[in-house]
């Protein structure tokens, strides 16, 4: 397997800077995500590492090694793409060898055969492999494109959202057999997607991308429970973080429009306006709790149940577990876990 690393990376496209000084280290076998929004650099980032693009300035390293001047099939790296780009009048046995039978492999066919064999085992597509690609579902489509990047055993394994045209199930389900079959093999991983479900869920390490810029690269704790600046921590989380604007008053922080008050920032004594962030699971609902609200709405969604609660001008969005009874106007009381409460300076960076 390899370790991959990009140092400085630039690239444009006419007067739009599509990455901007791009640096990471992608540990061997490690499963990297870059996370962030649609324009925010993502697939270029891949393009670049797979020589499909030619940075302005910096390099793309494997092992250490530059590979700038390598052309994308010396590189070793096998790519699935959001679209499954399989051959429709080859059968998926046919779609999985093609690689195997470049000119530069002269691999004899019992070989192919056992290669495709065990991809095909550990991704559930045996039965599947003397049919047209043309008649799969989109699922299966996905798991032979996978496949058929597999068999290649590259050095690094390059994801572009392959699986942001799938259903919300099957989503689930194939987030959970690439991480496995990630695992089981070893080979580094670099998945590219917008989802922040997937990032959490799958990655080792997550770097977030912001219009081209490498903002906040961590571990998915490190990411959700220590967001950089308001960006990534608006960017993951579902529900949404409670961003809001604050001021300290009296050696307490308060929340602009409410009768919230809260510790100040730590080590800071005087700011005049700052934003707060609070989790969602943050705020507890309770009868002894220590704030006071309305129910303005709630979104039942079976084990858990998303509450929005009035308190003076501002609305919080509480995580509850579990079916409530509540009715919209009714008065309630709630707590919120000011250890885990998050402050964010004027510009939106993070009070440490």
């Amino acid at each position: 397997m390899s370790e991959l690393t990009l140092q400085n990376v630039t690239k444009s496209f006419g007067n739009i800077t599509a990455l901007k000084d791009i640096s990471f280290t992608m540990k061997d076998g490690e499963f990297f995500v870059l996370l962030g929004p649609t324009g925010a650099g993502k697939t270029t980032t891949l393009r670049v590492i797979a020589g499909l693009e030619k940075p302005d300035n910096g390099h793309v390293l494997f092992n250490n090694e530059i590979a700038d001047k390598l052309t994308p099939a010396d590189r070793d790296v096998a790519i699935v793409f959001q679209q499954y780009s399989l051959y429709p009048t080859m059968t998926v046995y046919e779609n999985m060898a093609f690689p195997l039978r470049a000119p530069g492999r002269k691999l004899p066919e019992p070989v192919i055969k056992e290669m495709i064999d065990e991809a095909a085992e550990k991704l559930r597509i045996t039965h599947l492999l003397k049919r047209k690609t043309a008649q799969l579902s989109g699922g299966e489509m996905q798991r032979v494109s996978i496949g058929r990047a597999i068999v290649r055993r590259p050095q690094v394994f390059l994801m572009d959202e392959p699986l942001s045209n799938l259903d919300a199930k099957l989503r689930e389900s194939l987030r959970v057999e690439i991480k496995h079959l990630q695992k089981v093999e070893g080979i580094s991983t670099l998945y590219v997607t917008h989802d922040q479900i997937e990032a959490l869920t799958m990655a080792d390490r997550i770097g977030i991308l912001n219009q081209g810029k490498l903002v906040q690269v961590g571990t998915p704790d490190d990411i959700y429970d220590r967001p950089i600046n308001t960006f990534v921590a608006k960017l993951v989380g579902t529900p949404r973080i409670n961003l809001t604007q604050a001021q300290n008053l009296n050696g307490k922080s308060t929340i602009v429009g409410s009768e919230i008050f809260v510790p100040p920032p730590p080590g800071v004594n005087s700011i005049d306006l700052f934003s707060m962030g609070i989790r969602p699971e943050d705020i507890t609902i309770s009868t002894e709790g220590e704030f006071s609200g309305a129910i303005a709405l709630t979104e039942p969604l079976g084990v858990e149940t998303i509450v929005h609660i009035l308190s003076g001008s501002v609305t919080l969005i509480s995580l509850v577990t579990g079916l409530i009874d509540f009715k919209v106007g009714e008065k309630i009381n709630f707590n919120i876990k000011k250890e885990n409460i998050h402050y964010f300076d004027k510009k939106g960076d993070r009070i440490s």
